[in-house]
């Protein structure tokens, strides 16, 4: 389970998540939508302990920053940070050592072979293309087999048989049990199954309900998401099961 309490970051005066508060709970599925500046990315950030904040962030109980709480998470970031003279095995190789995985040669073929990497094994970081750097981004994010993973924007940059291969295996890590949270601006790309979703908009979360909320208020989730930011009437749902007009 993680939980956020009542975290707000400021960079200066700007206040990039004022008070956001959430629960994901274990084996469930949450979309975190919002327009761009919303605070997505910034609460990811404080999630995976790259920013300081004030308030509150434990995974299973336990503060987000320990190393016992970063074992459990794993993170896919929105742009790719890859090592110029690093190879795409090597790479792979690096996140393996880092996280002391025992027996991984075969989860880095299938990760690669999945993605379409195979071919590039050899290929340095600085000579791949966007697309495939954003693969291999996916792939490093992967291979540690987190409990709780945290995907920022992951499907940007990824070509049509990409983006379907990895909704496919959101969908397996769903059955098999995992915990993940998928941030992003673009509401169409959120098609596979969900469980909740999150609409931040300003640094504040505007809305927070289950799929069976949205399913009851007779709207799709682009109908709540323009009511919510952009303030269209309609017979609102806005979190707890509570309907407003």
């Amino acid at each position: 389970m993680l939980e956020v309490k009542n975290v707000t970051k400021r960079y200066g005066k700007n206040v990039a998540c004022n008070d956001v508060s959430f629960t994901l709970e274990p084996g469930t599925l949450t979309v975190l939508l919002g327009p761009n500046g919303a605070g997505k990315s910034t609460i990811i950030k404080s999630i995976i302990g790259f920013l300081k904040y004030q308030g509150e962030i434990t995974v299973n109980g336990i503060n987000n920053k320990t190393v016992e709480a970063r074992k459990i998470l794993g993170y896919i970031p929105e742009m790719p940070s890859l090592y110029p003279t690093l190879t795409v095995v090597e790479h792979m190789e690096f996140i393996a050592r880092a996280y002391k995985l025992t027996d991984y040669k075969d989860r880095i073929n299938l990760l690669l072979e999945r993605f379409e990497l195979d071919d590039k094994r050899k290929k340095f970081g600085d000579e791949l293309s966007k697309g495939m750097q954003q693969k291999l981004n996916l792939c490093l994010g992967l291979l540690p087999d987190p409990e709780i993973i945290l995907l920022d924007e992951p499907l940007l940059g990824l070509d049509p048989h990409a983006i379907k291969e990895l909704k496919n295996y959101i969908e397996e890590m769903r059955r098999a049990g995992k915990t993940m949270l998928i941030s992003t601006h673009i509401i169409d790309s959120v098609d596979m199954l969900w469980d909740r979703t999150i609409i931040m908009q300003g640094g504040r979360i505007k809305a927070n309900v289950t799929r069976g909320e949205v399913d009851e208020s007779g709207k799709t989730l682009e109908d709540l998401f323009f009511e919510v930011t952009e303030g269209i009437e309609k017979s609102s749902v806005t979190g707890d099961g509570e309907s407003q007009q």
